[in-house]
């Protein structure tokens, strides 16, 4: 499927280093970005080395959160302009409820590295989860964690409502879980690894995927910020998927402790996160399986099953307007 930008004309032609279009970004002077930490991503490396701002021609301010619900929080107040890698679930939860928000691009498919952890000592595996029932559980709600958390519990038959279960945060679970505080918990990234040196999980990322419980983050933008600033969103698209394809292509030597350092992790730690990470490029981003109609499915299946399981009151009747291509669009042809 072949997707036509549908960004305003007015890219300004200067090149600069990178082989971009230099942004004046209008009245902007600067914006906001909000990222994790711990979640390392070849964008980073332009975070890191000020590629982002030479492309824009304006400053970036990159602002570290914990969870997706806070970064959707900061875009509704209008301190952040793009949040990068958020999960799915917070976008569809804050989407659902009315806030403006689109998904430009998927930002990374990580199956691997998003899960739930059971206490070790408790001896549970996939042939005894009843006795999941009744647990203590850590997740950080309305998160991709929370997401798979609820649709491994309904694939075992375990009835959540027999839980106690706590919001909170993966770094703040991780050391609960270690204190043994918690019988389960789960999240993503480097607090994912500390959990695992407590417990074991059910699932692999495999296994999840057979199931459906598909595990990726995206690019997230207010509606009406892409609307005013088209330039600056394809233009910021363009440089990530840059990056990703440099990483690809042989770059991975150089970049890692540069992404480890932003990241604030290990370069041990960082290149084994990253080895469970996918990061699809322009071309497949715009086909069927993704944004011509892959992801706005997925959404709706999210919001859906959100709405089954009590968390939200409503989903909407369709997302299409939740995902905006023409931004991917617009940065392949630059």
């Amino acid at each position: 499927m072949t997707l036509k930008s549908a960004l305003a004309a007015g890219t300004a032609a200067l090149t600069l280093g990178l082989g971009l279009p230099a942004v004046a970004g209008g009245h902007l002077e600067e914006i906001t970005v909000a990222y994790f930490l711990e979640w390392p991503t070849p964008n980073q490396y332009a975070q890191a080395t000020g590629a982002y701002e030479e492309a824009l021609g304006l400053k970036i301010n990159w602002r570290a959160f914990d969870t997706g619900t806070a970064m959707s929080a900061a875009m509704a107040s209008g301190d952040v302009q793009i949040s990068f890698s958020q999960g799915i679930p917070p976008f569809v939860v804050a989407a659902s409820a009315g806030q403006d928000l689109q998904v430009v691009d998927v930002a990374v498919s990580y199956s691997e590295n998003d899960n739930c952890v059971v206490k070790e000592s408790l001896g549970i595996t996939q042939e005894n989860t009843g006795d999941l029932e009744g647990l203590k559980v850590a997740v950080p709600i309305g998160t991709a964690a929370h997401y798979g958390f609820l649709k491994q519990m309904a694939h075992f038959g375990v009835d959540t409502s027999t839980m106690d279960i706590v919001d909170m945060a993966p770094p703040d679970g991780a050391a609960a879980f270690a204190g043994g505080n918690l019988d389960m918990v789960c999240g993503w990234g480097g607090s994912l690894r500390r959990m695992k040196e407590h417990g074991n999980i059910l699932l692999t990322g495999a296994e999840k995927e057979a199931l459906g419980i598909k595990v990726f983050d995206a690019t997230v933008i207010p509606t009406a910020f892409g609307a005013e600033n088209p330039d600056i969103v394809a233009t910021f698209l363009k440089v990530t998927a840059d990056m990703n394809a440099q990483f690809a292509d042989g770059g991975a030597d150089e970049m890692i402790p540069v992404i480890a350092k932003t990241a604030g992790m290990s370069e041990e730690d960082t290149a084994a996160t990253l080895a469970g990470f996918v990061f699809p490029d322009l071309e497949t981003q715009l086909s069927d399986a993704w944004f011509g109609g892959g992801a706005q499915t997925f959404l709706k299946e999210v919001g859906d099953f959100f709405v089954e399981t009590g968390n939200i009151p409503a989903a909407r009747e369709s997302y299409e307007g939740a995902v905006n291509a023409s931004f991917l669009a617009e940065a392949a042809e630059m």
